[in-house]
């Protein structure tokens, strides 16, 4: 009987234990109005418990959106999560304060010599831009190779992924004629992989990319593990051989808007955008979008956390 309590309040204590974001993060304010348990620096200094470390690499333009979006998927899950946040080089952010990123994030000198449970490196919106024309691609690259020996497991979202195979594999960037804009049916792979599981057979997530995965090109040049893709969209999901690098060639931690926004800005830029797909109702613009894909987002980002980093981390990350 006291085993049996011991492991319910053991279960208990795991289902409540949050992210750990800084102090003064715009995103604990918001996540709390949503009642997403976060726990500040100071706070989880009192705890004696060995909190994963996740490093997060925002190349986003509007990184205090992306911040929100990412953590308010993180918080789903029973593991308690340091977020470190780093930037790739300290030139100015027009959609960000300076003082943001002067407070909230690292440079790569800062944490180069640590060591990571995990770590996520976002997307950036740089349309049909070759890697050679990318300012920071220097930078980046050596980031990406450095956390293939630093870091337990890594998560490419949608441009990262693209960054993150020619790294890897030499794998050219190729690019769609079209933006891929919308919400798309994807067909989960028929294996046990713990990434996908719990997952429906088919389920619906965001795109917002001209990067083009096509499968056939994925599995001639890649030894990747394909989870989930479409005809449409081609690979959506994919993880290596040591489950190491994990690539997610959409956006399934947007919000129900930011498609959206996306849309009116391009609009605003005179780039003639298409209206995303099964997006809008009645593909009308003028309309409010719904979320049809925030159960999958949460199921990809906790299976991610507690399958690919928390029981496949060491203990001591520095042994």
């Amino acid at each position: 009987m006291r085993k049996r309590l011991y492991w319910y309040f053991f279960i208990l204590v795991l289902y409540i234990m949050p992210i750990n974001i800084p102090n003064g993060l715009p995103a604990a304010t918001v996540l709390s109005t949503e009642e997403v348990f976060v726990m500040t620096e100071d706070r989880a200094m009192h705890q004696d418990i060995r909190p994963l470390e996740l490093l997060f690499l925002n190349l986003m333009p509007k990184k205090i959106n992306t911040e929100i979006q990412f953590m308010r998927r993180l918080s789903n899950s029973p593991l308690q999560v340091n977020i470190t946040l780093l930037r790739v080089d300290d030139h100015e952010c027009r959609n960000t304060p300076q003082q943001h990123l002067d407070t909230f994030y690292k440079d790569f000198d800062d944490i180069k010599d640590k060591r990571f449970d995990g770590m996520i490196i976002t997307g950036a919106p740089l349309d049909q831009k070759h890697f050679s024309d990318v300012t920071y691609w220097d930078r980046l690259e050596m980031i990406i190779n450095w956390s293939a020996v630093n870091v337990t497991s890594t998560l490419f979202s949608c441009w990262g992924v693209a960054a993150a195979l020619k790294v890897f594999y030499g794998l050219d960037i190729l690019f769609r004629e079209d933006k891929l804009s919308g919400i798309y049916s994807v067909n989960r792979a028929h294996c046990n992989d713990t990434l996908i599981r719990g997952f429906d057979d088919s389920f619906l997530a965001p795109f917002s990319r001209f990067c083009d995965f096509p499968i056939k090109v994925i599995k001639q040049s890649t030894d990747l593990k394909i989870l989930a893709a479409s005809e449409a969209t081609g690979l959506y999901l994919g993880v290596s051989a040591d489950r190491r690098q994990v690539y997610v060639t959409g956006h399934p931690e947007y919000d129900a808007t930011t498609l959206a926004d996306e849309y009116r800005r391009d609009l605003l830029a005179n780039k003639n955008p298409h209206i995303p797909v099964n997006y809008f109702p009645n593909d009308d613009p003028s309309e409010d979008p719904s979320c049809k894909w925030r159960s999958h987002s949460s199921l990809l980002f906790a299976n991610w956390l507690n399958y690919y980093v928390y029981q496949l981390t060491p203990y001591d990350l520095y042994k």
